[in-house]
């Protein structure tokens, strides 16, 4: 039998920075585990996103505090199931009328299955972008390299003089973008109306191997 309940942070870190790909714990401000019969097996974790651009994006400003990214999916064995089981239960447990968004990595093959498993709606890919990379330090976010010169004038100018060969930027991966409202039919219904993007057919390319 499995059941979802909140967890704390520090049990995420096992899972996020040894079995999850990007080894790299993300802003969390709500965690879940999923457990089989009493035995940890899962979690998930949702954040705000750092982004403003991003928050105000998806349903305006005035909505921009409901606005959670599904940040972090991670099973041990990933047995059928199991992943839209984490989802929906955890989705459940989020405060009502939080409008959660979520990515599927095309440099990873995810094509977001799970998402249309359990009923999110598709609304394209993410623009394209570049990110900021330190060579040695591929684990930093751009945002949190682009935090520590927020203050300065030349902020690029800065960063290169700072890091020197070692700064460079990289495409970054356009993603699978996919949005899920909680709470009430009215609530979502409401927050839908809002929603600055076109909702889009589901993508479909089953020869490519999917997870999250």
């Amino acid at each position: 039998m499995y059941t979802v309940s909140r967890i704390e942070v520090k049990d995420t870190r096992d899972y996020l920075l040894n079995i999850h790909y990007a080894k790299r714990m993300p802003s969390i401000s709500y965690a879940f585990g999923l457990f089989e019969d009493d035995y940890f097996i899962g979690v998930i974790t949702y954040g705000t996103p750092s982004s403003s651009p991003l928050r105000n994006g998806i349903a305006g400003e005035v909505n921009s505090h409901r606005i959670l990214e599904l940040n972090r999916l991670c099973l041990r064995e990933n047995k059928r199931n199991e992943a839209s089981i984490l989802i929906s239960k955890s989705l459940n447990l989020l405060p009502k009328g939080s409008i959660v968004v979520s990515y599927a990595d095309t440099s990873q093959n995810h094509l977001g299955i799970v998402y249309q498993a359990t009923n999110f709606i598709y609304t394209g890919l993410s623009a394209k972008r570049t990110d900021y990379k330190i060579r040695g330090l591929e684990h930093m976010h751009t945002q949190t390299i682009i935090d520590k010169f927020r203050d300065s004038d030349d902020r690029i100018g800065d960063i290169k003089k700072f890091y020197g060969d070692r700064f460079y930027v990289e495409d970054r991966p356009r993603k699978h973008r996919y949005i899920y409202i909680t709470g009430s039919k009215t609530e979502k219904k409401q927050l839908l109306k809002q929603l600055k993007y076109k909702i889009e057919q589901y993508p479909k390319n089953y020869k490519i191997s999917i997870d999250n």
